[in-house]
């Protein structure tokens, strides 16, 4: 007996794994990154919202006002590693922690894999990716109310 299929095409789809045509560019740029006098023929990360080449000015500006951030200021070098591209997935160390709350939340007698887990930036998002890895175009979704209507 055929499995019926329970993922979108989207979801099954290889279109948002390592190997798709997204990540050429940032494997390119981590192979060679660009370095003003280092590597001036090296490739520039064009593709993320990220401004790298400022890294360095926000870390020394966090040195000279603590106050206003959120780094302390023995972590004031990770800024760097946090700031930049995370997996999309979430943070693993976010992930595992998560996964180890749900395991304490009962009781332990259940595990949750990490690797499983995958976080959002609200609800109304993780909706959104729910609905594009359950549904192809033209399929629809019963939505009782009350509901938010975002």
């Amino acid at each position: 007996m055929e499995q019926p299929q329970l993922l979108s095409k989207i979801a099954m789809g290889n279109g948002h794994g390592e190997d798709s045509p997204y990540f050429d560019g940032w494997k390119a740029y981590d192979e060679n990154p660009y370095h003003p006098t280092m590597n001036p023929n090296g490739v520039i990360q064009m593709g993320l919202a990220e401004n790298q080449l400022t890294s360095d000015l926000v870390e020394d500006w966090i040195m000279s006002n603590p106050e206003a951030s959120i780094c302390t200021l023995e972590g004031v070098h990770n800024f760097k590693a946090m700031a930049n591209f995370q997996d999309y997935h979430g943070l693993s160390e976010f992930r595992n922690a998560v996964a180890k709350f749900m395991s304490r939340t009962r009781g332990n007698r259940v595990t949750f894999d990490p690797d499983r887990i995958v976080m959002s930036g609200g609800a109304t998002g993780a909706h959104e990716v729910t609905a594009f890895c359950l549904a192809d175009p033209g399929d629809a979704f019963l939505v009782p109310t009350p509901y938010y209507a975002g």
